[in-house]
């Protein structure tokens, strides 16, 4: 039998301690906090530059070199949310999407599901970042992103996988 204490609910994240029965028959405690899920996405241009934003993760007390990404909304559909980040943030709207799958951020303690999209047929419209999101847009080429990534410069999980996997999507 599983019991689910709720410690805390926030605008984003709600935080469960949950009571399970182990394999063995023991107890144990785990605390897990409970997100809506989000979707990243390698925006690719017909020079084969890639869409990254340098923002500011105050969660971690510096800059980071992210895809354009956000939080599903309630019931929303990944590739809506994948659109309307990567407009939102980028001011970029895509002809063509492609599922790149999923990762699970931390699955030790978070529920959150990150689905990633590869975006082409770009083409230029007004941006509309949120309050609160401070970041730069930057275009670098692919094969440069994905080496930053594979020498440990790019530190960001989605932007990793999301980065890598489009690169081999695209042999």
């Amino acid at each position: 039998m599983t019991q689910h204490r709720r410690v805390f609910t926030g605008g984003i994240v709600a935080v469960d301690v949950s009571a399970l029965t182990l394999p063995d028959g023991t107890q144990a405690n785990f605390e897990i906090v409970r997100h809506p899920g989000g979707a990243a996405i390698v925006a690719l241009d017909v020079d084969r530059r890639v869409c990254l934003l340098n923002h500011l993760r105050p969660a971690v007390g510096r800059w980071l070199c992210e895809l354009p990404a956000g939080k599903l909304d309630d019931g929303e559909d990944p590739r809506l949310t994948a659109e309307r980040e990567l407009q939102e943030e980028s001011g970029i709207h895509a002809r063509e999407w492609r599922s790149l799958g999923t990762v699970l951020s931390s699955p030790g303690v978070f529920t959150e599901v990150v689905h990633l999209f590869l975006a082409t047929g770009l083409n230029t419209i007004d941006a509309q970042p949120q309050a609160g999101e401070i970041f730069t847009v930057s275009w670098e080429p692919l094969e440069v992103a994905c080496a930053r990534a594979l020498s440990g410069e790019i530190v960001d999980a989605k932007t990793v996988i999301g980065l890598l996997r489009a690169q081999a999507a695209l042999r």
